[in-house]
């Protein structure tokens, strides 16, 4: 095979690494869910989820998701958690994959529903997978919003592997002039830090909304949150079998949570705030109408489906967190939004 890459998911952060890899001169298969986004990038090199970035020629897109994986060395992963395993099942029948011949990686993030509960992403899809891929299938994370990224604004990723070498295959992939890409071997510990910080986006994002209506909220509370949020995540981390501490000190953990929360172009911290200031919430009955009908919100908040999948874990492995478990219990129509600020502390109880 040529080197050729399939990035399967056609969203803002698939079209981004997409336009990434493809300006090294690398020929990119773009897989589309929608004919119109494929038209549009294929006539105009635009994708309406990446307004106004110009994509390379030598993206092509298509809307069969098998022409997006047969004879690719590499193939890309980056469905929303929700559809990825649908992705998966969508491929496994490709030849180079039966072969065990293309490498592959995700760059989505979240949990996925297994037989005994919530599972890591990389633990489902490699039980799909032929079982030479177990172990060498490749996860991708960091603090990478896709609008920053397609515009060549200096980002940091991680390539986490339990097969070091794969991790560096993907590592000069990815790598570009304006991408950084390091290696880890801490697959759990980098895959909890991606799904989890989308939830803690979710408790920022009601601060946000707070500020307006509230002199008891500052940036001292904001970063009172997110340090809560931090030790949250590397509790669920290392229960979960994360290898290395350091991770949650890393671009994975750290560096992610703080873009999720601060940037204005995280989705979650948008939702979070839209929950007091647009009442979205209301139009649901529990957090399981919530996910099933996503689609009403006209984005995709994936802090939504991790969260649920977050609290079932804190309750399989006893674990306290307190903020996860808030937010869970507020998605579900159990607490109010102002509830779940004041389990960070009862001095929030004058909050009305």
């Amino acid at each position: 095979m040529n080197k050729t890459v399939g990035v399967l998911g056609a969203g803002a952060f698939g079209t981004a690494i997409a336009k990434i890899i493809a300006e090294k001169g690398i020929n990119v298969t773009l897989w589309c869910f929608e004919q119109d986004v494929a038209d549009e990038i294929n006539n105009n090199h635009i994708n309406k989820y990446l307004p106004d970035v110009k994509l390379p020629v030598n993206i092509k897109a298509v809307t069969e998701i098998k022409e997006a994986a047969i004879d690719k060395e590499y193939i890309i992963l980056s469905s929303p958690s929700l559809f990825i395993l649908k992705t998966v099942k969508d491929i496994i029948s490709v030849p180079n994959i039966i072969e065990g011949q293309s490498k592959i990686a995700v760059i989505a993030k979240g949990f996925l529903e297994g037989p005994k509960g919530p599972q890591l992403l990389l633990d489902t899809i490699e039980n799909y997978l032929p079982g030479f891929y177990k172990g060498n299938v490749v996860y991708i994370s960091g603090p990478s919003h896709a609008e920053e990224v397609a515009r060549g604004k200096i980002t940091g990723l991680i390539s986490a592997c339990a097969n070091p070498r794969m991790s560096i295959i993907f590592r000069e992939l990815f790598s570009s002039e304006t991408v950084q890409v390091y290696s880890s071997l801490d697959v759990i510990g980098v895959q909890v830090s991606g799904a989890v910080k989308n939830v803690i986006a979710i408790a920022f994002g009601l601060l946000d909304a707070l500020k307006e209506i509230s002199d008891r909220v500052g940036d001292n509370t904001e970063s009172y949150l997110f340090a809560v949020g931090l030790n949250e995540i590397q509790k669920l981390g290392m229960a979960l079998g994360a290898t290395h501490s350091e991770t949650f000190t890393s671009l994975a953990s750290v560096g992610d949570l703080h873009v999720t929360c601060r940037s204005l172009y995280g989705r979650n911290r948008r939702f979070g705030s839209e929950i007091i200031t647009k009442k979205v919430l209301d139009g649901f009955t529990d957090i399981d109408d919530l996910i099933q009908n996503i689609d009403k919100l006209g984005y995709l908040p994936e802090g939504i489906v991790a969260a649920r999948f977050a609290a079932q874990l804190a309750d399989q492995l006893k674990l306290k967190l307190p903020m996860i478990q808030a937010v869970y219990k507020m998605l579900n129509k159990e607490l109010n939004p102002l509830e779940v600020v004041k389990s960070l502390d009862p001095g929030f109880s004058s909050l009305q």
